[in-house]
């Protein structure tokens, strides 16, 4: 990859890897670093007193407080729960004591974990189910009515696919329809056209295959329903099928909270934004997922809270990432055109601390993952400023996939140049990521990957290490300048700091360039699809 310049913060330092770069990732200085209230009570206005002061005992003791809470709130911090609540209170509460200006930024949402599809007769049970995107509100009991399902031999259908599928169809009775042959969009506007109360889509048991069986995800947008809808398991579809069944179906309305924590800079209408979601799954304390990104938010703000930025600098931590990106989409829908043309860019910190992880940056260029959204001008530049860490790091990194499945996505769509870091989720290390950056080989690079077990135990101090100052350097990069992403000049950051003359490329260990099917980030897709797929 060609060399990356910007003048204004290139020192004359040639041997900066060594020398400058004074936290836990590179050697040590000349000079010890001070000790922590030394950090605490100066200004970290250069790159190297910043990565002094950045350290990752700062970020983990941020980790064990989110474990406490959720040990505290019956092991999670899910959206929707008393732990969730009280790590928005924690983070008000550091943010505040480290003198940003800090907001509670509520919004709603419906569905989410409370989401309820219970049988009434002829028996009584209560079935696993997902509440559809797109899927209106509201707490519905009555007569299932089934629609041209097929519960025998290959269980082929078209069910809920035509309007007249529903031909004397009982207005407000629940319509029950089967997985197959057309989108889930189709039934569920039909079943509303019809004037059903309710909409459960059960899964179509074509196979055995646990994805033809479980409960499915659907999605029905374009589809904005008025009526709650939601898919559950071929089982259920089967007893909810039976003469004489009544049931209750239940889609919450939710109010949530976003934190937004701003440090003002000397300039007005150039905003330099990172952000990371602050939920866990309901299964676990997420610690990793994502402790390890809000984390190291809360510890770079605490060292840059006297730095006196040129651009305003703004951190963000999300409600309801896990349930499908919810908090920040919200919050983007909220800000008028004019507040979003002000935000310079976005930075994405999700899942940095992985146990088995490899080194990831948001494949911007493309050169390993054809992108499946558009690429916001400028986002490259974000790219090759992460491998100009690594590289002054001496730390090998790789490409992920510029996929737009965390809370970039609702930024990306709203042109604004995003990047980040990610070190693997679910995705199973290989023997040739295995000799790069170590680990096991054969295993996921997050083995707790949104299970009970993503607690304190489940990081790495080395990567956490790396990636905490690698979110450092470019927040605080950027914090001076935006003029290589979006054109905006700034400011020349004070002290003597050298970048690579030439940066490191990617190792391509995902069968790329443009071959990979590696990993991908949070995978929020719901199922789309009716057919067989």
């Amino acid at each position: 990859m060609p060399a990356h310049t910007r003048s204004w913060r290139v020192g004359t330092v040639a041997a900066a890897a060594g020398a400058l770069v004074a936290s836990s990732v590179a050697a040590l200085p000349a000079t010890a670093a001070p000790a922590q209230a030394g950090c605490d009570s100066r200004t970290n206005n250069t790159y190297s007193k910043l990565l002094e002061c950045v350290r990752v005992e700062g970020v983990v003791d941020h980790m064990e407080a989110f474990q406490a809470i959720a040990d505290a709130n019956d092991g999670t911090r899910a959206d929707q729960t008393p732990g969730y609540e009280a790590s928005v209170d924690y983070v008000v509460d550091v943010m505040t004591a480290a003198g940003w200006d800090v907001e509670r930024v509520p919004f709603e949402y419906v569905g989410g974990i409370d989401t309820v599809v219970q049988q009434l007769s002829p028996v009584q049970a209560t079935y696993e189910t997902n509440d559809a995107t797109g899927t209106g509100g509201g707490d519905v009991t009555g007569t299932v009515t089934p629609v041209d399902i097929n519960l025998a031999g290959n269980r082929a259908n078209s069910s809920g696919c035509e309007a007249a599928d529903f031909a004397g169809f009982p207005a407000g009775t629940i319509a029950l329809v089967q997985r197959g042959s057309c989108a889930f969009a189709i039934k569920a506007q039909n079943a509303i056209d019809a004037g059903a109360s309710a909409v459960i889509i059960f899964n179509q048991g074509d196979t055995a295959a646990p994805d033809r069986n479980n409960a499915i995800n659907p999605t029905i947008e374009p589809v904005e329903s008025p009526i709650p809808v939601v898919g559950t398991t071929f089982a259920a579809g089967e007893s909810l099928a039976q003469p004489g069944s009544t049931a209750r179906v239940f889609v919450p309305t939710n109010v949530s909270e976003n934190v937004i924590a701003e440090l003002p800079g000397r300039t007005d209408g150039n905003v330099v934004m990172a952000g990371a979601h602050l939920d866990s799954v309901p299964e676990g304390p997420g610690i990793n997922d994502n402790g390890s990104g809000s984390a190291a938010l809360l510890e770079i703000a605490e060292q840059m809270a006297k730095s006196k930025p040129y651009n305003t600098v703004r951190f963000a931590w999300w409600g309801a990432e896990e349930f499908g990106l919810i908090g920040s989409t919200e919050w983007v829908e909220q800000r008028t055109q004019e507040e979003l043309d002000e935000i310079a860019l976005y930075l994405n910190f999700d899942m940095i601390g992985s146990p088995n992880y490899y080194l990831g940056i948001y494949d911007a260029n493309e050169s390993s993952f054809e992108a499946p959204v558009v690429v916001p001008e400028g986002s490259e530049d974000i790219e090759r400023t992460f491998e100009e860490y690594y590289t002054l790091a001496g730390e090998p990194y790789d490409d992920s996939a510029y996929s737009g499945r965390s809370d970039y996505q609702a930024f990306i769509e709203n042109g604004i140049p995003s990047g980040g870091l990610f070190t693997g989720a679910e995705v199973v290390k290989t023997p040739e990521q295995e000799a790069i950056w170590g680990g096991t080989a054969g295993e996921q690079f997050d083995p707790c990957y949104h299970l009970a077990c993503d607690t304190i135990d489940n990081y790495d101090a080395h990567a956490l290490a790396v990636n905490s100052d690698a979110v450092a350097y470019a927040v605080f990069t950027y914090a001076a300048s935006t003029e290589d992403v979006n054109g905006v000049s700034g400011a020349r950051i004070p002290g003597r700091f050298s970048v690579p003359a030439e940066v490191d490329g990617p190792r391509y260990t995902f069968a790329g360039p443009l071959g990979g099917d590696g990993p991908h980030d949070h995978d929020h897709d719901h199922d789309h699809e009716g057919e067989e797929s």
